[in-house]
Order: structure tokens, then C-alpha cells, then sequence
């Protein structure tokens, strides 16, 4: 499992040179790698369909005690058959759609990347693996949805993607972590095994927020739902991917999967439902308010999705039945329009349905295509649709949540014919060029997902006991037996099919009206979930630039004062709330004749750093300056330790050499020109500096001393680095990256030095010509 999962990656690797080599059969070469690892995953249906999950396992994370885990159960399996399956032909359709699009390499590459990455993600079973194939879906989303990164509306759609669904992983990861914790395993069959342990623990509704929000963000549940359309920005072979097999189903696919852990709860149910319902709602009323193909099917989208996350609140083992129909059928079906949409759009020119009509004619094979995904999308019979639509009406669901699926069907199913019906009927449209059949690799995806979502229909039985069947036992991870059917005799979920048909017909039929009046009523209401992240945004950026005025004035003096005080807080807070052990120390006359030298040159130190206060000029004061560098290094000397006098000797000599020059060059103040309040203030922080350093020195000499890390460079020097010279050792092996940053910050400063001299000599010699040709020109 993790080769055929770092074999998308690999292909994406070679994607740019494949295309140089086989231009453009390059679709038909790339889709031969999909196409073995769908034949693969095929073999695995039988055993998994026996109840034998698959599991490999490689060493990985060993402080965490965690293995690389890929696990192939009913659900991951049938993800990743659609995820390879619709991906071979995605890639197909790719480079048909795109021609000779110079970045087609690119295009392509991605989209390899975003497979592996999305195979990843379903067979992981590793929490930690998981999250990283998460956040990759993020990112390979965000480049394919700002493909076109020359145009501003498909920026924003990219960036507002990646904040929406990068957000909502980081939520996520809080989620997995607490849930890894609480449960005691990092992967997800071992969290999914203490189900009772979670749904009993104190941090239930934390975990169950922090993973709602994550799947939510991803999945475009209300209110995270408007990125979903506007991702219609990226080209049609990314929208159709997305909408059919892959990322926006991720969501799902955790709530799926955590299901037997975190469902079962009045929070699980009621969370579910009323978000899942009013996704489904409001999909399907925005779906009716446009005229764009490929947003009316973004809409119908966000409204399965909704529907989806309704199922599997419910929770009960006839709605996960259903959400497994559903997700299958809804799999294939879409996949299939939005390539039609994409046919469409290629032969004509333009994806609005009001400038649509009489297609069949010139696309006969489209317009047969989209008939019977749209047939399986209403919900008609013998596809696969009617069997998941018989399945959510067959729930056994609240009176309430039948009514909220029976009107979110019908206004797919009008969706459906708006979409199906309008561009392929009636008169002929305005076109931007004249239409005629779509080519091979246009038209192979979508006939083969249609004929697909057909036979499935056709051999109800057998399919559900392959497929739906081993997808409801792991999601609710005990044995599910099924026999599904076109025919169930006359009963309600029949009679409600029949009612959704009406409707959506109805609803159809007043279409031209009631989009007009759909479109004036969200005009009316002022704001969106799209208007409320665009705001939101803004006053982030706003927020930003305050802090950084605040934080950045770009003022030196500033900097300085504000990393003092912090330094005085930090010293003095801690010795006024733990109450270290503080009394002066207490010198007889005997040690103080014995440490007079030290003392004298405490005291020429403590002359100089006076002289530094009174200095009149500022050359003054740093020539002084170095007074206190000398009075350290003779303080090394005085109590041993020659080799810290000399480096002491050398840097403060480098320093006072390095600022004198710099001093003489630059056009400074000669004195201090600050005023007397300003004088004050920074005499109080210089005090409180001064206390607090000396206070924690005191306090820390007052207790025991502790030698273990003396003891350890002494009986580790010559083991480990090879050096008798301890002080060494410490600064080039033991603290090398150190002693390397402290190496760094000396560069930069005399870079930094030697730009602003040769600055201050470039302008005085602008200066000097401008006044030359000045005097030239009076002349």
C-alpha cells in the first residue's frame, strides 16, 4: 500500500518529462500507473468482502511508540478504487482538456501529487500519517484551484481554499492528538477499539469539536461551505476530481471512519444532522439561483455532501447503508457531469445554460452520456442513484429529516435537469464556436462512469454484497449483510422517489422565474458566508499592520527599550513571586584585603561607567565605554582564567575600534538630545536592569552549587570530542551551533556596518555632483 502510495508521487516527478517525451499521448501513458493500482485494489474486493481487512505495518515514529500502519478495509478500499479508477480517467481528460497549454507538465505533476496524497490519506491508518496526507490535499488543492494564477478570481479561490481547509486541519490535529491521548493509541483502529473509553471520557466534547470543525472546513459543511464553489475557479478536470472522488469527500471519509468511536451520542446525532440537513438545504437552493454549469454542479455538491454527513449522524445501520450507496453513487455520477460540463464548455465555449439548447444534434454521444448520469443523479431507475435514494428513504429517519432529504432531492433532481436536459434540448444556443461531438479523451471518463453507475444498477445484488456491504461494516465496524434490489414492492421509499421525480420536475419547470427570484432574495439578505470571510479577512490584515506599527516603528532606541524592560521583568518577577533566598553578602575585613585587587578594579569599573553617564559626546561615552570591558577581562584574570581575559581583551577592543569608525563616518548627534522625561525613563529601566541581575547572581551563588554538568564535559571532553582543552570543546562541539550563531551575528553586524558607511558615501558623492552640475548650469 505505501508503494502504490509513493508511485503517484513518483509519477508526478516524471510527469514534466513524460510530457516532453510523449506530448499528446502523455494523458493515455500517465494514466496507465492509476489504471495498475485500480487493478490492483481490484484484486483485494473478494477477501475484503470475507471480512479479512488488509494491514501493513513499517517501522516509523519510535519515541512515539507509533508504526507506519496503511490499513485496507471495505471503506478505504472503495475509496481507493474511485480515487484510482475516476483518477486514470481524470488524467486522460486532463490533457485533452488542456491541448497544448504550455504548463501542462505542471498541471499534470500536481494532479499526481494530489492523487498519491488523497490514496494516502483513506489507507493510512496511523493518526500522524494521516494528518500529512491531509494537509498535502490542502496544499496540491490550493496549486491545482490557482492553476491559472494569471487571473485574480482563481487567486482568490486558491488562497481562500488553503485558509479555509489548512484552518480546519490544524483544528484537526488538535482533535487527533487529544483523541490519540485519551484513547491510548495512535492509530485509528486502536482509538476506534476504546470507542466507549472516548465517548465516556471528560474531553469528549473538546475531541468532538476539534474534529467536527476539521471535517467540516473540509467537506464545505454550512458555514465553511462557500469555498466549495468558488473552487470552480480551477480548470474542469480538477473540479471534476474534486467534486467526484477526493478531497471535498475527506471530510466525510474521518466522520466515516471515527464513526464507531465518536458516534452513538445525542451530540454525534444532533451535530450531524442539523449541519448535515442544512448543507443539503442550502445546496440545493443555490443550485437552482445560477446558470453555470459547473457551479450548479459545485452546488448539487455541497448539497450530497450535506447529505452524506446527515446519513451518518443517524448513525443506524439502514442510513449507513444508504451513505454507502450514496457515496458510491454519487462517485460516479458526478464525475461523469462534470466532465460532460467540461465537453461542453470545450466544444462551445460557454458553460451558461440560458445560451444553451439543441446540443444532442451536434453532441449526440455527450447528450446520451449525461442522460444517464443525470438519470442515476435524479434518482431514476435501474441506476445506481434510485438504489441509494430507495436506501435514504428507507431509513427509518425523524419525520423531520425525511421531509429536509425529500426537498433536497427534489431540487437535485431540477438541478439535475437544468444541467442534463436545457443545453441538450430545445433550439440552438449562442455559441462562441460551432459545437460538434467532444474527442476520445474528453468523452472516455464520462461514458465509462455513466455505463459504470448503470451496471451497478443492474446487478444491485452483487454489488451490494462486494461493495456496500464491506464499506457499512467498517463504518460501524461489526458484520453487515445486505441484499439489495431494484424492486421492494410497493412502499414508502418508493412513493417518496415518485414525489422527489414530481418536485424536481415542478421545481423545473418554474426554473426561469424562480432563479430571478432566488438571485433578488440573496441580494436582499446583504451578506454571505463569502461577504463574512472577506471582512473577517480584511480585519485580520488590518489588525496585522496595527501590530507591526506598534511592534515595528523602525526605531532603534525603541527595540532597545522595549527588550530591556522585558529583560528587567523577567529577572524580577520570578525573585518577587518564588522568593528566592536573598541576603547581602556578608565580607570580614580578612577576605576583603584578600580580594583587593578585585575590588579595585570593581571600582575603576564602577569610575567608568560614570564617566559614560557625564560624557558630553558620543564618542566620548564609547570610548569610555571600554573601560567596563577592561575591568571584566581583568576580573577573568584575576580569578584564572587567562583565556576568557584574552577573548574579553579582544572583543571589547574590536568593539570600541568597530564603533569608533563607525561613529566618525556617520552624520550623528554629538550629544544626547533626548529630553529630561525621556532621560528619566531610561535611567529607571537601566536600574531596574542593574538590580535585577544583580539580585538573581546573588540569589543563584546563595544556593548549593551543582556540578553535574561541569562533571559531565569533564568525563566526556576527550570520550566524545577528542579534546583536553574543556573550554574548547564546549564552544566548537557541544555548543557548536551556538558558537556558529554568535559567528553569524558578527558578520551581520559588520556587514551591516560597512553598508551604512558606504551609503553615507554614496549620497554625500550624489550630493557633491548634483552641486557641480548646479554650479556648471549658473555659469
Amino acid at each position: 500500500m505505501l508503494s502504490a502510495v509513493l508511485s503517484c508521487f513518483v509519477l508526478a516527478g516524471l510527469a514534466p518529462f513524460l510530457h516532453q517525451l510523449f506530448k499528446g499521448l502523455t494523458g493515455w501513458v500517465m494514466a496507465l500507473l492509476p489504471a495498475v493500482l485500480f487493478i490492483l485494489f481490484l484484486q483485494y474486493v473478494a477477501p475484503v468482502a470475507a471480512g479479512t481487512p488488509l494491514t501493513e505495518t513499517r517501522p516509523w515514529l519510535a519515541a512515539l511508540d507509533a508504526a507506519l500502519t496503511f490499513r485496507l478495509d471495505g471503506l478505504s478500499l472503495v475509496f481507493a478504487l474511485l480515487i484510482t479508477g475516476i483518477g486514470a480517467f481524470i488524467i486522460i481528460y486532463a490533457c485533452a482538456y488542456l491541448g497544448e497549454h504550455p504548463h501542462r507538465g505542471r498541471f499534470l505533476a500536481i494532479l499526481s501529487m494530489f492523487m498519491g496524497s488523497m490514496l494516502g490519506l483513506v489507507l493510512a491508518d496511523n493518526i500522524v500519517a494521516l494528518f500529512i496526507f491531509w494537509e498535502l490535499t490542502s496544499l496540491t488543492s490550493f496549486m491545482l484551484i490557482g492553476f491559472d494564477y494569471g487571473r485574480g478570481p482563481s487567486r482568490r479561490a486558491a488562497i481562500q481554499a488553503l485558509v479555509i481547509t489548512g484552518g480546519g486541519g490544524l483544528v484537526l490535529m488538535a482533535g487527533l492528538i487529544t483523541m490519540a491521548a485519551t484513547g491510548g493509541s495512535w492509530d485509528l483502529s486502536g482509538i476506534i477499539a476504546q470507542g466507549d473509553a472516548l465517548r465516556d471520557s471528560t474531553l469528549y466534547t473538546v475531541i468532538l469539536v476539534l474534529v467536527l470543525v476539521g471535517t467540516f472546513t473540509k467537506s464545505a459543511q454550512v458555514p465553511f461551505h462557500f469555498w466549495l464553489p468558488n473552487a470552480m475557479e480551477a480548470p474542469t478536470p480538477v473540479s471534476a476530481y474534486l467534486h467526484s472522488a477526493t478531497m471535498v469527500k475527506a471530510g466525510v471519509y474521518l466522520l466515516m471512519r471515527l464513526s464507531p468511536a465518536l458516534g452513538g451520542t445525542e451530540a454525534w446525532y444532533y451535530a450531524l444532522t442539523i449541519f448535515g440537513g442544512a448543507t443539503l438545504l442550502t445546496g440545493g437552493i443555490l443550485s437552482l439561483a445560477h446558470n453555470d454549469l459547473k457551479r450548479i454542479l459545485a452546488y448539487t455538491t455541497l448539497a450530497s455532501l450535506g447529505l452524506l454527513v446527515m446519513l451518518t449522524g443517524i448513525g443506524s445501520e439502514a442510513a449507513i447503508v444508504a451513505a454507502a450507496l450514496y457515496l458510491v453513487a454519487h462517485a460516479l455520477f458526478k464525475g461523469a457531469l462534470f466532465m460532460v460540463a467540461g465537453a461542453v464548455d470545450h466544444e462551445t465555449g460557454t458553460r451558461n445554460v440560458t445560451h444553451l439548447g439543441g446540443l444532442r444534434h451536434a453532441m449526440p454521444l455527450t447528450f446520451i452520456t449525461a442522460l444517464i448520469a443525470g438519470a442515476s443523479m435524479a434518482g431514476l431507475p435501474p441506476l445506481v442513484g434510485f438504489l441509494a435514494k430507495e436506501a435514504i428513504y428507507g431509513t427509518g429517519a425523524t419525520t423531520a429529516l425525511l421531509a429536509v432529504a425529500l426537498l433536497g432531492n427534489a431540487m437535485l433532481a431540477a438541478a439535475t435537469l437544468a444541467v442534463v436536459w436545457s443545453p441538450f434540448t430545445g433550439k440552438p444556443g449562442t455559441f462562441r464556436r460551432a459545437p460538434h461531438e467532444a474527442p476520445l479523451g474528453l468523452l472516455a471518463g464520462p461514458v465509462v462512469l455513466s455505463l459504470a453507475g448503470l451496471a451497478a444498477g443492474l446487478i444491485a445484488g452483487r454489488f451490494g454484497v462486494i461493495l456496500i456491504a464491506p464499506i457499512a461494516s467498517a463504518i460501524l465496524a461489526r458484520p453487515v449483510e445486505l441484499d439489495l434490489a431494484l424492486w421492494h414492492g410497493l412502499n414508502l421509499p418508493l412513493l417518496l422517489s415518485a414525489v422527489t421525480i414530481v418536485l424536481g420536475i415542478g421545481l423545473y419547470a418554474m426554473l426561469p422565474g424562480l432563479r430571478i427570484r432566488l438571485v433578488h432574495g440573496l441580494d436582499n439578505l446583504g451578506t454571505s458566508s463569502d461577504r463574512i470571510y472577506d471582512q473577517l479577512l480584511h480585519a485580520l490584515i488590518a489588525l496585522c499592520r496595527t501590530l507591526m506599527r506598534l511592534l515595528q516603528p523602525g526605531r532603534l532606541r525603541s527595540y532597545l527599550t522595549a527588550t530591556f524592560v522585558v529583560f528587567a521583568a523577567s529577572l524580577l518577577i520570578p525573585l518577587a513571586v518564588q522568593g528566592l533566598p536573598f541576603t547581602a553578602p556578608d565580607l570580614t575585613a580578612a577576605e576583603i584585603i584578600d580580594n583587593g585587587p578585585a575590588i579595585a578594579v570593581m571600582f575603576i569599573g564602577v569610575i567608568g561607567a560614570v564617566a559614560v553617564i557625564l560624557a558630553r559626546t558620543r564618542l566620548a561615552a564609547i570610548v569610555t565605554l571600554g573601560v567596563q570591558g577592561v575591568c571584566v577581562a581583568l576580573l577573568f584574570l584575576i580569578f584564572g582564567a587567562p583565556d576568557l581575559a584574552f577573548t574579553q581583551f579582544m572583543v571589547e577592543i574590536l568593539s570600541v575600534v568597530i564603533l569608533t569608525l563607525v561613529m566618525t563616518r556617520l552624520r550623528l548627534d554629538t550629544g544626547d538630545q533626548r529630553q529630561i522625561s525621556a532621560r528619566l525613563f531610561h535611567g529607571v529601566i537601566a536600574l531596574a536592569v542593574s538590580l535585577g541581575i544583580g539580585a538573581t547572581l546573588i540569589s543563584l551563588t546563595q544556593q548549593p552549587l551543582d556540578l553535574s554538568l561541569s562533571e559531565f564535559f569533564a568525563a566526556n571532553s576527550v570520550p566524545i570530542a577528542h579534546g583536553h582543552n574543556i573550554v574548547n570543546v564546549i564552544l566548537v562541539d557541544f555548543r557548536g551551533l551556538d558558537t556558529l550563531g554568535e559567528i553569524t551575528v558578527v558578520l551581520m553586524a559588520g556587514l551591516s556596518a560597512l553598508a551604512l558607511i558606504r551609503m553615507r558615501q554614496t549620497r554625500q558623492k550624489g550630493r557633491e555632483h548634483s552641486g557641480a552640475a548646479d554650479v556648471e548650469e549658473a555659469r
